[in-house]
């Protein structure tokens, strides 16, 4: 399906985080400027298929007078090395203009797709992928329960959710009006939550996430839950799997994750193999990776896990490594994320791409 099966994944939220500080991940990381270098490193390296983020308060900064300026710079690395792109559309921002809790939200947010759509349409040749919403549920607890990211709103988690799913159909609707071949990557958390060894009475509520809430936004998308929304198979598309350390965690105060040694800790293709049970639908696992030291070893056994469900005949059509480059944390901008590939150190006035070498390696070897 993909250009490549390894593919990467660079960071693009934009929006502004807990405390009501700007954040733009591409240009934190100057992706925007080196995107050209960035492709090359990745061509070199075998990797051909990327996630990027059309970064919407950017290019609707005038209410529906859309500037692509932004995009054109990765169009033009992408058709010099071969490279494709899977569109993520919204990912934690939207513009000024935008409340996300208006009726109208579902309307601007398809309008915005039909004119990104109709732009690459025109722009690009081959296959188009988008994701319309990153992320809808963790965004929906994020931005609707926690007030991490504006509106920072609390108590409105599910209403949220349900919100993104309404604009995601329609914005699916729309990018297909602009152009009927594009194909939907829908990417969201895979979680899962245990019973803490001192409360077991929480076993039905564990349950109920496990069964459920987890799979919600995918349900609505498919139209197996509020099928009044307008979801159906074709709006779920493709399933997209995020999974990172942090997505086994026992139910409770803090959710701290489940320790890489816990007994309790479910094997990522079990997960996966879920997930293929209840949609048989093709899946791509959109975002993964580790931190620092243990990046290596997670690659190690992601190729593990990967080819138990390959043998399976699973339709499973590739792996994102992201971010694949380190990133500034979000709600901490000095501090950053050790992530990736390439970790980035400032050497004559710009971020330098240094190369975390076993997890190149490993990479390799997978």
């Amino acid at each position: 399906m993909f250009k490549s099966f390894f593919q990467a994944g660079f960071e693009g939220a934009t929006g502004y985080n807990r405390h009501g500080e700007w954040i733009d991940q591409i240009a934190a990381t100057q992706h925007d400027v080196y995107v050209d270098e960035d492709y090359q490193r990745l061509r070199e390296l075998g990797i051909h298929t990327v996630r990027e983020a059309v970064r919407w308060p950017l290019v609707d900064r005038h209410q529906r007078h859309y500037d692509f300026s932004t995009v054109d710079p990765f169009l033009a690395a992408s058709d010099k090395h071969g490279i494709e792109i899977i569109h993520d559309l919204f990912h934690f921002g939207s513009p000024d203009h935008i409340d996300v809790f208006a009726d109208d939200f579902p309307q601007r947010f398809a309008e915005y797709c039909f004119a990104v759509a109709s732009y690459l349409r025109e722009q690009t040749t081959g296959e188009l992928y988008f994701t319309p919403v990153n992320e809808p549920s963790f965004f929906a607890w994020a931005a609707g329960d926690a007030g991490l990211f504006a509106p920072h709103a609390t108590g409105h988690g599910w209403d949220l959710k349900v919100r993104l799913a309404r604009a995601a159909i329609q914005g699916i609707n729309a990018i297909r009006a602009a152009y009927p071949g594009a194909r939907i990557v829908n990417a969201d958390p895979l979680c899962r939550v245990t019973v803490p060894a001192d409360r077991p009475e929480l076993w039905r509520e564990v349950e109920h996430f496990n069964d459920h809430v987890v799979f919600q936004s995918w349900d609505m998308l498919c139209g197996r839950l509020l099928p009044e929304l307008g979801g159906s198979p074709a709006h779920l598309d493709i399933v997209g799997i995020n999974y990172y350390w942090t997505n086994q965690w026992e139910l409770g105060p803090g959710n701290a994750p489940l320790a890489p040694t816990d007994p309790r800790r479910v094997r990522l293709s079990e997960l996966v193999r879920t997930v293929w049970q209840r949609y048989h639908a093709p899946i791509l696992i959109t975002e993964t990776s580790d931190i620092a030291e243990t990046r290596a070893a997670w690659l190690h056994e992601l190729a593990h896990e990967v080819e138990t469900l390959l043998k399976e005949h699973l339709l499973l059509h590739g792996v994102c490594l992201y971010p694949i480059l380190s990133m500034p944390e979000w709600h901490t901008r000095n501090e950053w994320a050790l992530m990736g590939l390439w970790d980035l150190e400032t050497r004559d006035g710009r971020l330098a791409r240094i190369p975390h070498e076993p997890a190149l390696a490993a990479l390799r070897e997978a």
